[in-house]
């Protein structure tokens, strides 16, 4: 199998690479390309690979202009954050699409069912209207509507500081001190809260850049964060997440 990388983030090109060289021993890695410019230009002087992995946002633009400029008839796995209708709309396509940080199972599984269409030559879709949707903006909670004594009040998401998980319930930690329960579940809110401001550190945690005291690291490539408003709490990035949140404290 001959697969082409297309991918902007070293870290995230590197790990892919290992998985599939994990997954797919006798694989061939034809390159790691980190622009829309240079695959066009590799797409049109070189054999089709068998596998492209794309991730949407590239250095120089977004990947779906690729499909503009040259005629791509191998099979594609997207691999980014968009919201879960996005997704579905490729898996309905047979064109997967992996959340980022990519899990081994779900690159295992999309391997499997490239294999799958390869062996019944079925016929991959035109899939620039549907790469046009996605790019769509998402629209991220701007506040949420919380019980108050006998009736609701607004909270804007502006003034929380972090959000935790306890017993099983979601707790919105504002910048004033105040703690207040929400309804909503984690994984809900992994998809409504901005990931430009939220990060999910664990399952417990979503925390802002501006809520850090202080990061150290902790052991096993682990780091622990402090925070400011509530120093006690422990937070602990994994070993898989480190790089990510790294990154996403770097820019």
């Amino acid at each position: 199998m001959k697969i082409l990388i297309v991918e902007d983030e070293s870290i995230n090109a590197s790990r892919l690479k290992r998985l599939l060289e994990e997954l797919e021993p006798n694989c061939q890695i034809l390159g790691i390309i980190d622009t829309v410019v240079d695959t066009v230009e590799w797409l049109s002087s070189n054999p089709s690979p068998d596998l492209i992995t794309m991730d949407i946002r590239l250095a120089d633009g977004l990947s779906f202009s690729i499909f503009d400029k040259i005629t791509i008839t191998c099979s594609v796995i997207f691999t980014t954050a968009y919201d879960e209708y996005a997704i579905r709309a490729f898996k309905v396509n047979s064109i997967d699409y992996l959340m980022k940080p990519i899990e081994k199972n779900e690159l295992e599984y999309a391997l499997t069912k490239f294999k799958s269409l390869s062996k019944s030559n079925t016929t991959i879709p035109d899939i620039t209207g549907i790469l046009k949707d996605l790019i769509q903006k998402p629209i991220y909670r701007l506040r949420f509507l919380v019980t108050y004594r006998d009736g609701y009040k607004s909270v804007d998401v502006a003034d929380v500081d972090f959000v935790y998980s306890e017993f099983k319930t979601s707790n919105l930690f504002l910048k004033s001190g105040v703690i207040i329960s929400i309804p909503q579940t984690m994984e809900e809110l992994e998809q409504e809260l901005d990931p430009n401001i939220f990060f999910r550190a664990n399952r417990q945690f979503f925390i802002r850049a501006e809520s850090i005291k202080s990061i150290s690291n902790y052991f096993n490539a682990k780091l622990k964060v402090q925070l400011k408003l509530d120093p006690e709490r422990e937070v602990i990035i994994s070993r898989e997440k480190a790089p990510y949140f790294k990154q996403w404290m770097d820019r």
